[in-house]
Order: structure tokens, then C-alpha cells, then sequence
């Protein structure tokens, strides 16, 4: 396991982060370029090695909590830097968003991010808006959906 000090020297390569300094130690690092509404990419790094990296919108399948993180306590120097890479681009990209959502019943809906807000479509007709992806994403999951992968679509 990396120290808390090759942790912080690690994250802190990236120049497109800032530093923010939290309660008891902890560490925040923001991508303050983001086209989202979520800036934090590294939340509370703290002093005993803990953290987590926000990877929600990485094409990846990581063990996600419900705020979309990832906890990198046990991460190696080669995996903090592509899950931190990659979480900059996630929230880099500026191409139209579209991601499927599927049932037990196959039925899909589809979020798209639309200007400042994230829709939620079956076919052409809108379901729902919401302020964030997370809303959309809890709305779908309550109802039963799950997301859409690659291999699921085969």
C-alpha cells in the first residue's frame, strides 16, 4: 500500500487538480476544468493511506459506492494514475452523453445530458429531467434499471 505521501505526490503530478485541505487531515482534489457539475476527483485522502477517486462516468467496471467513488487504499502507483486520468477525462469530455439503462423486462431508457440538465428518454419521448446524473441515475435504479454495458447488449 502507498503512503499517504506517495499518495499526495502522485495526485498532485496532475497540474489540471487543485488542493483542497479538509477536517482532520483529509485531502480533496478538484478538476475545476470539469463540463460537469462534479468537480472533486480525489475525495478525502487522508493521513492513514484512505481516499477515493470519483469514477462513476469511467468506462470501467469499478466497485462503486453510492456517491460514485472508489476507495484506493490498497492501489498501486500504476492504478491511482489511470483511475485518476481517467476520471479527469470523464469529466473532460464534451461530446453529447448517452447511456443506456435496461430492466429485467428489456426495456431500455436512455440518459442524455442536454445543455444543463440530464434527461431521462424512452425512445423519442421524454420521461423525466433531473439537475444531475446522479438524480436520473437513483430515479432509474429505483425503478428497476440497471446500466446498459457493452457486453450486455450482445
Amino acid at each position: 500500500m502507498l503512503t499517504f505521501e506517495e499518495k499526495l505526490a502522485i495526485i498532485e503530478s496532475f497540474q489540471e487538480l487543485k488542493r483542497h485541505d479538509v477536517s482532520l487531515g483529509r485531502v480533496n482534489f478538484h478538476y475545476e476544468d470539469s463540463v460537469m457539475e462534479k468537480k472533486t476527483v480525489v475525495y478525502h485522502l487522508h493521513p492513514n493511506g484512505n481516499g477515493f477517486v470519483y469514477a462513476e462516468l469511467i468506462d470501467a467496471n469499478y466497485p462503486l459506492d453510492a456517491k460514485g467513488m472508489v476507495n484506493i487504499r490498497e492501489y498501486s502507483q500504476e492504478q491511482l494514475r489511470n483511475i485518476i486520468k481517467a476520471s479527469i477525462t470523464s469529466l473532460s469530455e464534451t461530446e453529447p452523453f448517452e447511456e443506456n439503462w435496461i430492466n429485467n423486462e428489456e426495456q431500455i431508457l436512455t440518459i442524455t445530458r442536454e445543455f444543463e440538465t440530464w434527461d431521462v428518454y424512452a425512445g423519442e419521448l421524454l420521461d423525466g429531467t433531473y439537475a444531475t446524473y446522479n438524480a436520473a441515475a437513483d430515479y432509474l435504479q429505483q425503478e428497476g434499471f440497471r446500466r446498459l454495458k457493452d457486453e450486455d447488449a450482445e
